[in-house]
C-alpha cells in the first residue's frame, strides 16, 4: 500500500476579537491580550519580504554540517496573505532570485519553515 503524503502547513492562530494572526499558534492575542485565539492554517504561497545569506557554518551543536560540507544558504521573512511574516530558510539556485518580492512556496515545516522560489521548484520536481 502506498504512503499518503500531505502538503506542509504552518499552524497559526487568529484572534476572534481583533483578527490578529500569530505564528506559531498561541492562546493569548499579542495585540489585544484576550484569550480569543482560534487555530488557522496559513497560506503556503507568499513573497520574500527581506533576506540575508548565511555565509559561514552556524555553531555546532546544534548545527551538523552535511558530509559534502557547508554551503551558504538564504534565510529571511516571507510575507503571507494573512498579513503575517514568517521567518524561514529560502531555497533558490541564485540568491538574486530572492530580490524584488520573489514569490515562494512552503516546502517543509521541520525543523524550521522552508520556502522555495518558483524557479527552484521547477528544477527540482
Amino acid at each position: 500500500m502506498g504512503e499518503t503524503s500531505t502538503a506542509p502547513a504552518l499552524e497559526a492562530s487568529r484572534c476572534s476579537h481583533c483578527s490578529t494572526v500569530a505564528f506559531p499558534a498561541t492562546s493569548l492575542c499579542s495585540h489585544c491580550s484576550r484569550p480569543a485565539m482560534s487555530p488557522v492554517a496559513l497560506s503556503t504561497r507568499g513573497t520574500v519580504w527581506a533576506y540575508t545569506v548565511q555565509r559561514f557554518a552556524p555553531k555546532s551543536p546544534p548545527y551538523v554540517s552535511p558530509p559534502e560540507g557547508f554551503s551558504p544558504f538564504a534565510v529571511g521573512y516571507v510575507e503571507l496573505p494573512e498579513g503575517i511574516r514568517v521567518e524561514g530558510v529560502l531555497d533558490c539556485h541564485d540568491f538574486a532570485e530572492l530580490d524584488d518580492g520573489a514569490p515562494v512556496t512552503l516546502v517543509d515545516t521541520a525543523p524550521v519553515p522552508r520556502f522555495a522560489t518558483d524557479a527552484y521548484l521547477k528544477e527540482t520536481r
